[in-house]
């Protein structure tokens, strides 16, 4: 990770993943009052009715942390080893091995939303968000410890990067105990797209910046356009999300066949419910997702 691909491939995974969760918390909330009853069969009876039902994020997750850890592995020349063969034997090689565990915990995240979606009984939420604050907390302590040999711009940089995370962490445990608060879904979403965002700027600021000349350690005007820089993030980031959430509402008021579907004779399938929140956006990709095969099998 400590090169540009290492930070921008991760971070656009992460932005790509807030937007996606952008788009399905705003659909979430348009349709809070009016989803399809969940003892409904699903609509898409068909060879890929299996495939659509697999948990896309789970295995993303799993997707990407692999491909991480082998790049990871791959950029090492001589190998990753744990410890030289000096005497006494020091320990070798502490970021990427640090790089490496966070791809870990990717990956074993991915593994859990599989396991909880498609493998048990029944959906397990609370697993699912017990192995996630986990994970964000030995993230956030993996981070805490990669700065020790930072200063100037790099640490800026990455003590900008452990706020986000923070707060992310902060908002994962708040929603152990209010899982339905659509609040702290929305603040989820903007802080994965701060993080992914901000990965891909980190990338530019520290390995390729855009003028040429790198960034000066000593200089505080260069520190200080980094905070700018993160501000900056902020406000886009909020106004994307802020635009999807529009776009969206526009689009299914227009186009969502579901708004037709209300005053015919298919309107007693929508119930009236006030349930928790994982379970309204479970529904939310379950529509999504039978909306996609729909189009797939119309095409020629």
């Amino acid at each position: 990770m400590g090169t540009f691909i290492g930070h921008v491939y991760p971070g656009l995974f992460l932005l790509a993943y807030g937007l996606y969760r952008a788009v399905v918390v705003s659909k979430a909330v348009i349709f809070s009052n009016s989803f399809p009853d969940p003892s409904l069969p699903p609509k898409n009876k068909g060879r890929w009715a299996r495939l659509w039902k697999l948990s896309h994020g789970g295995l993303l997750k799993m997707l990407a942390g692999s491909g991480l850890m082998a790049y990871e592995i791959s950029c090492v020349e001589r190998g990753l080893t744990l410890m030289n063969r000096d005497l006494p034997p020091r320990f070798t090689y502490a970021k990427q091995w640090q790089h490496l565990t966070m791809f870990i915990l990717l990956t074993l995240n991915g593994c859990i939303d599989m396991v909880s979606k498609n493998l048990l009984p029944q959906r397990c939420v609370p697993l699912e968000k017990g192995i996630l604050v986990l994970t964000f907390y030995v993230l956030l302590l993996l981070l805490a410890s990669h700065v020790q040999d930072s200063a100037g711009v790099e640490l800026q940089v990455h003590s900008l990067l452990i706020l986000v995370v923070l707060l992310l962490l902060l908002v994962f445990t708040a929603e152990l105990w209010a899982p339905n608060m659509f609040q702290l879904a929305v603040i989820e979403t903007f802080l994965f797209q701060m993080m992914g965002s901000w990965l891909v700027q980190a990338g530019f600021i520290l390995y390729k910046p855009v003028s040429g000349y790198p960034w000066e350690d000593d200089d505080i005007s260069d520190i200080m356009f980094v905070t700018t820089f993160f501000c900056w993030h902020v406000m886009i980031n909020a106004l994307c999300l802020l635009g999807i959430y529009g776009v969206s509402s526009f689009w299914h008021r227009c186009y969502h066949p579901s708004w037709k579907l209300m005053g015919s004779r298919e309107a007693p399938c929508y119930i009236y419910s006030r349930r928790p929140l994982y379970q309204l956006l479970q529904e939310v990709e379950q529509s999504e997702k039978d909306d996609q095969a729909l189009l797939l099998k119309s095409s020629p």
